[in-house]
């Protein structure tokens, strides 16, 4: 494989199991954990800076360990890094749950561990372009489309929304209601976890079908006006 062109520009140095270069790709892959995990943590998220650092640090010292391997041994195949991937994407997808609103929480951020650990891995083994080009798009994909897919989320016709009724009963009161407003049910589901709460609470997949709503009001703006419904304990919509 050709040499990484930051290498290139660093020296050789850089490259190798060297004290400079040991030392070069844990100080890499500590800072762009750090910058991940950061992010993670302050959007209050299951996994944060020091999960992320210490997956960063583990992949990237499994990837110097078999490229000692293979330097010394002469063995074709990267077995501490294979088994170091699968074991962090076990990891991570215990990171996925159901929150009681029967949101599905924690799929990013298991994603960006299993993410951060790729990009760790070729630290490892010295190709600093191709983790740092990654980490560029890795970062903004996680850190700035959520802002973008809320924007084009919230101008859809589709939305979900959460809501919590003072009783069964006035389930059909508020089905005729939302058709009077111009929406459609596609989908309507109970949440199990309210069975004791003395609340009736659902999860709803609405269409906008009236023209007049789609060009005049939000998803907001409709939740807003059946939160003033007076059998409606809680409604909300779920992103």
């Amino acid at each position: 494989m050709p040499q990484d062109y930051i290498v290139k520009l660093l020296g050789d140095w850089s490259n190798g199991l060297g004290f400079g270069a040991v030392l070069l790709k844990l100080s890499l892959a500590f800072i762009l954990a750090m910058i991940t995990g950061i992010e993670r943590a302050t959007k209050r998220h299951a996994a944060g800076l020091r999960t992320f650092v210490l997956v960063s640090l583990v992949s990237t010292l499994a990837s110097m360990c078999d490229e000692y391997i293979i330097e010394r041994f002469g063995v074709q195949f990267s077995f501490v890094t294979a088994a170091t991937v699968i074991g962090i994407a076990i990891l991570s997808s215990n990171t996925i749950l159901y929150s009681s609103k029967s949101q599905l929480k924690g799929v990013t951020t298991s994603v960006a561990l299993w993410g951060i650990s790729v990009i760790s891995i070729f630290i490892g083994f010295g190709h600093y372009t191709i983790a740092l080009c990654s980490f560029l798009i890795y970062i903004v994909s996680i850190a700035i489309f959520p802002n973008l897919e809320t924007y084009f989320k919230m101008r859809s016709n589709h939305f979900e929304i959460h809501l919590e009724l003072k009783g069964k009963n006035h389930l059909t009161e508020f089905i005729e209601t939302i058709r009077r407003l111009g929406l459609k049910i596609d989908d309507i589901e109970i949440n199990p976890a309210y069975a004791n709460s003395g609340l009736a609470v659902y999860t709803m997949a609405m269409t906008i079908v009236s023209k007049e709503l789609r060009e005049c009001k939000t998803h907001d703006e409709i939740v807003n006006v059946l939160k003033e419904l007076d059998y409606v304990n809680y409604i909300d919509v779920i992103l």
